[in-house]
């Protein structure tokens, strides 16, 4: 790969737009629900659970990043991975006991934009940006705490 092409795949607006290919997704299969007659519950609470979910990682990713205790950064991202897990688990039930069509429909496109979301996330990674450093806090005669 060139030094351009590497350059302008760590523009931070690239590694945006590549990290929100799930939402693309998501907007794309409103067509194909409509189109292929599919239950429009199962569309509504697939995106209502995706969207909450994503404002959830995003709002808990930004206290883990702003923490420097590393078991608040590790209950906060490990809370939310199982608390969004459940979510989405919880909002493709809920579509299934209104209409079944409905939550195999919610639960096929979770599936579909759970597995674009982690490839592209995955994939994109080693290009975003490097992670903080933490300083360790100095004592009052000057020494490094630790």
């Amino acid at each position: 790969m060139s030094t351009r092409a590497i350059e302008t795949y760590n523009d931070s607006s690239t590694l945006r737009i590549v990290r929100s290919l799930d939402l693309l997704l998501l907007a794309l299969a409103l067509p194909v629900f409509l189109a292929a007659g599919f239950p429009l519950l199962g569309w509504g609470a697939a995106s209502a659970g995706w969207l909450f979910q994503r404002g959830v990682q995003a709002f808990l990713s930004a206290r883990a990043r702003d923490s420097d205790d590393p078991r608040t950064v590790a209950g906060l991202l490990a809370g939310s991975m199982i608390g969004r897990g459940w979510l989405m688990a919880l909002s493709v039930f809920a579509a299934g006991l209104v209409e079944k069509e409905a939550g195999l429909a919610a639960a096929v496109l979770v599936l579909a934009l759970f597995t674009l979301y982690f490839s592209t996330n995955m994939l994109a990674r080693p290009f975003g940006p490097p992670p903080r450093k933490r300083v360790a806090p100095s004592m009052p005669n000057g020494e490094a705490a630790g």
